[in-house]
């Protein structure tokens, strides 16, 4: 008895340093990893699609993913890295020279609007008559905001480190998947039973799918009709604002300082037409996408609320970085698709 309670212990033990080993070494990676995962399930059947139309190469069909996957998410993340890292001087600059030019009257087509025109013209002559307070406090904040810009860019960068590593991996996961998958459904049919393996299986994937079509298919929506915005109306830098608008479209009401600063800076230079459009534009089209399309794409998540969204944001940023912005939200939607089905499964089998 004491020989098999030892040698139990022992396979016991055993198994145990393997599994904290393994998770040491992959730590490291584990964001990344997790990632490349939620990328490979969330695009699988378009991968099948290509892969036969290409007669079953499924390297080249890996490949060419692989491909698609830096131009779409890797190369905006570099720009807007990159562009707070250079350009926080210039920003930082271009504030100041409007702090020091003095306040501006609001335009004659405002002030004259009927019933609010008058209250508006009043409310911002009283707010502008403390303007070396105003002047003083953003000063002071100038140099923090700087750091803070490039701090953000630097963020970016490292995030874009992980995630090249993870479309690295993504090209193993895609050319392997028909494997991983069955080691998946596998290991949860012997977890949670056949059938109801394979319905966790479905319904993770399909809260991935919505997750990843909601944030990342939103996020390059908003940057196209965004860049198409900063080209008409002339504004310097577009394809650059552009991908920051693909950054910042994970965070709420994020878009809104690219656009509301474009068309400040579009004001500032006398192109007040251009500032009026750059502001309609910006409410009606770029916001708009975000307002309208993701709640529809995010539905597929089993109507994960906002809260979550935003929540898994910044909670994932904390936890994994910058990729973080990627995987917490999804985690959530995993976690609460998965939450909903128990329930509903446990109210079905009390109602029989």
């Amino acid at each position: 008895m004491d020989t098999n309670r030892f040698e139990q212990y022992a396979r016991i033990s055993g198994v145990a340093f393997l599994i904290v080993a393994c998770f040491l070494i992959i730590r490291p990676f584990l964001a990344a990893m997790l990632f490349a995962a939620i990328l490979c399930l969330s695009t699988w059947p378009a991968f099948r699609w290509v892969r036969d139309r290409l007669g079953g190469r499924g390297a080249l069909t890996a490949f060419l993913f692989v491909l698609a996957m830096l131009l779409a998410i890797a190369l905006p993340v570099a720009l807007a890295g990159f562009s707070l890292v250079s350009h926080s001087s210039e920003v930082i600059d271009f504030v100041r020279g409007l702090i020091d030019r003095g306040p501006f009257e609001l335009p004659a087509w405002l002030t004259g609007l009927p019933l609010v025109g008058a209250t508006l013209d009043e409310y911002w002559r009283s707010l502008v008559g403390s303007r070396e307070e105003i002047v003083a406090l953003a000063r002071r904040l100038a140099e923090p905001a700087k750091g803070l810009l490039v701090a953000a860019g630097s963020a970016a960068g490292e995030g874009l480190l992980y995630i090249l590593i993870a479309i690295f991996m993504a090209f193993f996961f895609y050319r392997d998947g028909e494997a991983a998958g069955r080691m998946v459904r596998d290991g949860l049919a012997r977890l949670a039973g056949g059938e109801q393996g394979a319905a966790v299986l479905a319904t993770a994937q399909s809260a991935i799918k919505g997750v990843v079509y909601g944030l990342i298919g939103t996020g390059l929506a908003q940057a196209a009709v965004a860049l198409v915005g900063f080209a008409i109306a002339g504004v310097p830098g577009a394809v650059t604002l552009a991908a920051l608008t693909f950054v910042l479209s994970f965070i709420p009401m994020g878009p809104a300082l690219l656009w509301g600063g474009a068309a400040a800076w579009l004001y500032s230079n006398g192109e007040t037409g251009w500032a009026i459009f750059m502001v309609a534009y910006g409410f009606l089209v770029i916001s708009s996408v975000d307002n309208f399309v993701k709640p529809i794409l995010m539905s597929r998540a089993g109507n994960l609320s906002m809260l979550l969204v935003v929540l898994g944001v910044f909670g994932g940023a904390v936890a994994f970085g910058f990729i973080g912005i990627f995987v917490g939200p999804t985690l959530l939607a995993v976690a609460w698709s998965l939450l909903n089905v128990w329930l509903k499964a446990q109210q079905s089998r009390e109602s029989v």
